[in-house]
């Protein structure tokens, strides 16, 4: 999904195009070895406690469907989240089944900060927060790689747009 080149307006190009940080999949990746790990043990612990030849097959296939439950849908979200900064605007697109798409002009935007919690840190990453003084809320970039290069990017393309510095 994402901003395809054959909707940038004429003169427009890609400068970025980001995904959310890869650690979003590693709370899914918990999920896997936590419930493998509770299937092996059923596995053991059925016959030492004389449980029927079936518990064994349901608590597997229950860890089966908990695993589905637990990991498809995160790693959708980060497969269809997209971020695209091009020379005229910041794109976000999202959706799984409902796509939605956001555009800020770049010449709209009066801010742009990032914060970054210690976990950001430790994977180098952080949430964008781009503000263009309309009533509606800012655009918020959740787990964005090298967040800090981003907004100093995203300040320089800015700032070039401005049409008071032209």
């Amino acid at each position: 999904m994402g901003l395809r080149d054959e909707h940038l307006a004429e003169g427009e190009s890609v400068v970025m195009r980001l995904r959310t940080h890869r650690k979003v999949l590693l709370k899914p990746v918990a999920w896997i070895v936590v419930l493998a790990a509770i299937a092996v043990a059923a596995w053991i612990v059925a016959p030492m406690f004389g449980l029927p030849s079936w518990a064994p097959l349901f608590a597997t296939a229950a860890a089966v469907l908990l695993v589905i439950a637990a990991t498809i849908p995160p790693y959708l979200k980060w497969v269809t989240t997209t971020y695209v900064i091009t020379n005229q605007r910041v794109s976000l697109r999202t959706g799984i089944l409902t796509h939605t798409g956001r555009d800020i002009p770049l010449y709209r935007i009066n801010d742009v900060t990032f914060e970054k919690q210690l976990s950001d840190r430790l994977f180098g990453c952080g949430t964008l927060v781009i503000s263009d003084g309309s009533d509606r809320e800012g655009m918020v970039l959740d787990d964005v790689p090298d967040v800090e290069q981003v907004q100093r990017t995203l300040q320089d393309l800015v700032r070039r747009s401005d049409p008071r510095d032209n």
